[in-house]
């Protein structure tokens, strides 16, 4: 196969000044709103078929049990955030893709890469047997997600590593099935960290990626360092991500793993939906978004798609690879 030696197109996005988090009175009144509102959109969400909304009542359900357990006390928000707004925007799809990917398969060593905890978190607490190894390099983050590990009873089968994938010192072969939602398009030499995750896989084990994707593949820099893994440019800007298309996605993932066994393509209906919403909740999440609105959004402004080069904007798109 030809490599894909293409200048990828890049832009460079300045975040807004954020808005002054809601305070006092103020906030109450947002989160009492919140609370209200969020199972009308959520039945609303359900009628537009918006995908991970088993999810979610799986997220509110571990918000109840956060609230009155005692052993291992976490701040009340916590509860509120997993009942009323745990997720947002395309995480919807890639959380219910994946959890139906594994629903019914037994495995016993997983491992998973730098994705956003929830999906981990629930997954071992489903799995009773299971054991874990999750990395994350940025290790106060790592840190919240072993408060709550401890306070579902989890984190005894739980090995955390403040590490990269780059960095792994895992033996070849090692698990069954290995995640990483949203975490390739970050990592600069991504083929490589696709080889690495495929040379940890045992022969029949499940390596399930998702991505951003669009018809043409292009970068994105960004003048906020999130998660200060990488070095800014003389600018400062850092690179962000890579929204990859067909061909990327062959020379990068493909060419290592073999066609997905599986796939979806979840993208917005109409181009530029996503970074304007990503704008207003850079602006203004912990002020005046109207985080309850998020599953109905999901449902009215996205949709599936046959293939990434039907896509009319930005998209995701979920694979799953079974190594033979």
């Amino acid at each position: 196969m030809m490599a894909d030696n293409r200048q990828l197109t890049k832009t460079y996005v300045r975040t807004p000044p954020a808005l002054p988090p809601a305070q006092g009175a103020r906030k109450l009144v947002r989160y009492l709103v919140g609370a209200a509102l969020s199972p009308a959109y959520w039945l609303l969400a359900h009628c537009l078929r918006t995908p991970g909304l088993r999810f979610h009542r799986r997220c509110a359900a571990l918000g109840l049990q956060l609230l009155f357990r005692r052993d291992a006390p976490l701040p009340l928000g916590w509860s509120y955030e997993f009942m009323f707004r745990p997720m947002d925007s395309t995480r919807y799809f890639e959380f219910d893709f994946m959890w139906r990917a594994l629903a019914g398969i037994p495995f016993a060593r997983y491992l998973d890469v730098s994705s956003p905890r929830l999906f981990p978190l629930l997954l071992i607490r489903d799995r009773r047997a299971l054991s874990a190894d999750l990395m994350n390099p940025d290790r106060e983050d790592l840190a919240t997600t072993e408060s709550l590990l401890r306070a579902t009873g989890a984190r005894g089968r739980c090995r955390l590593h403040g590490s990269t994938i780059a960095e792994a010192s895992f033996r070849v072969e090692a698990f069954d099935v290995i995640t990483s939602i949203s975490v390739l398009e970050h990592i600069p030499e991504d083929a490589g960290a696709v080889r690495t995750m495929w040379d940890l896989l045992k022969p029949g084990g499940r390596l399930l990626l998702t991505v951003p994707c669009a018809a043409r593949a292009s970068e994105q820099y960004i003048d906020y360092n999130q998660y200060r893994v990488l070095s800014p440019d003389a600018l400062g800007y850092v690179f962000w991500q890579r929204f990859y298309d067909p061909s990327t996605l062959e020379e990068r993932i493909y060419r290592v793993t073999g066609q997905p066994d599986r796939c979806a393509v979840y993208g917005e209906k109409i181009a530029g939906a996503f970074q304007h919403n990503a704008e207003h909740k850079r602006r203004a999440f912990f002020s005046t978004y109207p985080f309850w609105r998020e599953p109905y959004m999901m449902g009215q402004d996205y949709g599936y798609f046959p293939s990434v080069a039907d896509l009319p904007g930005e998209g995701v798109i979920a694979m799953e690879f079974v190594k033979r």
